[in-house]
């Protein structure tokens, strides 16, 4: 149904609806929020990797950033891009990459700014390539050698890959992170069905009670200076009012061939994921179905948005997000002008920096906890493509166990014996990519996928083409 716009099942705006200006706001503030926690949680993720860890001050001015380039990049795909009402923001596909990179051997003894001309650079350098990819209409053909089995191990080891994030950080204090984890199961799980803001913000909600629960113990006198649940807000009031986000705020981007190769790997998942989302999108909306026109436009601008990313430095590029597609199915509303309010919100609040500031605060345990439950569900969303495969086949079973396992030991092996040889550009980039389970396990599924005899339907592509029209 390329040719004509699909049945709105029940929409309340369709996508070209324009709903009263005040609804529009109030409409567009919750597209914010629900993109709120998966990109809180990238600047969070970050901050140790990049050396921000201590630096509560420029870790704000990062957050803030993110939100700013999350609203430009926003607004260029829905009014330039593939036009749906599809929000942009930082990608969970990029962490392995990025943090591969922040800890070659030549930057470990780098200030934080050094690392992020870095990734800067390899993220600007991979925007090219995606530009390129779609610009050409050669991701349609570059996507016929990728699969189901490609697909899971890839977005699966991007959330296991983060494990070491997790209980670790939740566990500095068990009774706040432990907290944060049952509130976001309970607003996302069990009780989802009472109220509908359950459903569309647990994690923001969990994240909300559990600050404020540390903030009241700490205001009483349980929690002193010191505790990791001790909620100081002393950043916040240190912070500046307003700060706008300039290109090359951290300085010029630094170029290197192994941290381009190595972010490669984040761009090809983030790349396969957002076609999928534009497919969802387009039928929650009532938009017509994606053609190959839309679906290049859609990848080339998403190039453009990783490139303002790089030039303004997020530390991160910029995807779809499935979060803001399933609100749509929720609210029913799939107007583009709501998302377009949306992100002239994001652009706003961006510009404040005590709202970047007042992220800080929140204590470590909390993080932790947010991650155990956010991590866990992008590894179960990439583990979901499987549905395809025929999972009695010996064939599919070694392919997807040798991806898994490699994915996982490769990274620990490299970790503990880096590679050093002449010339040095060639060593680290076997070093970047041997440190990134994504890229160990996207290599080893990709290959055997295409190498080793199979059918179509055993292989999951003839389902899979099917879910993707």
């Amino acid at each position: 149904m390329a040719d004509g716009k699909v049945k709105t099942h029940n929409l309340l705006y369709g996508i070209d609806d324009k709903p009263p200006v005040v609804e529009t706001a109030v409409l567009g503030l919750q597209h914010y929020l629900t993109m709120f926690g998966s990109t809180l949680a990238i600047p969070l993720i970050l901050s140790e990797p990049l050396g921000l860890k201590d630096k509560p001050v420029e870790l704000g001015w990062l957050i803030a950033t993110m939100f700013f380039v999350s609203g430009i990049t926003t607004l260029l795909q829905t009014t330039w891009g593939n036009r749906l009402p599809i929000v942009q923001g930082g990608t969970f596909s990029f962490l392995a990459p990025t943090i591969a990179i922040c800890g070659m051997a030549a930057l470990n003894n780098a200030g934080w700014e050094v690392r992020m001309q870095h990734v800067q650079g390899a993220i600007i350098a991979g925007s090219i390539v995606e530009m390129g990819v779609g610009a050409t209409g050669l991701v349609g053909r570059l996507l016929r050698f990728v699969g189901p089995i490609t697909i899971a191990p890839t977005i699966a080891l991007i959330g296991l890959a983060l494990f070491k994030f997790g209980a670790p950080r939740a566990g500095t204090h068990w009774p706040i992170g432990g907290l944060t984890i049952i509130l976001i199961i309970l607003f996302s799980q069990y009780l989802k069905s009472k109220r509908r803001s359950f459903e569309l913000y647990p994690i923001l909600l969990a994240i909300l009670t559990a600050w404020a629960t540390a903030a009241i113990l700490t205001v009483t006198g349980v929690f002193s200076a010191g505790h990791p649940s001790f909620t100081s807000m002393e950043n916040l009031r240190n912070a500046p009012w307003f700060r706008v986000p300039y290109p090359f705020q951290w300085g010029i981007p630094q170029f290197g061939i192994a941290a381009f190769v190595g972010m490669l790997a984040g761009y090809i998942a983030s790349m396969v994921e957002s076609i999928g989302d534009y497919y969802a999108c387009a039928r929650l909306s009532g938009a017509p179905t994606p053609d190959k026109r839309t679906i290049n436009r859609g990848i080339t601008f998403e190039g453009i948005g990783c490139l303002v990313a790089g030039i303004f430095g997020t530390g991160n590029g910029t995807t779809s997000y499935s979060e803001n597609i399933g609100a749509i199915g929720l609210t029913r509303v799939g107007s583009r002008r709501v998302v377009q309010a949306g992100a002239i919100i994001m652009i706003l609040l961006g510009t404040v920096s005590k709202f970047g500031a007042l992220f800080t605060t929140i204590p470590v345990p909390i993080v932790g906890g947010m991650y155990c439950a956010m991590f866990g569900m992008i590894a179960a969303v990439g583990l979901s493509n499987l549905q395809f495969v025929d999972l009695n086949s010996a064939r599919n079973l070694f392919i997807l166990g040798f991806a898994f396992f490699m994915g996982l030991s490769v990274p620990e092996y490299f970790a503990a014996n880096p590679v050093t040889f002449q010339p040095d550009w060639l060593a680290n980039i076997i070093n970047t990519l041997g440190s990134t389970g994504m890229a160990v396990g996207a290599f080893i599924a990709l290959l055997l996928d295409n190498t080793i005899p199979g059918t179509d339907k055993e292989r999951g592509l003839t389902a899979w083409g099917a879910k993707s029209h």
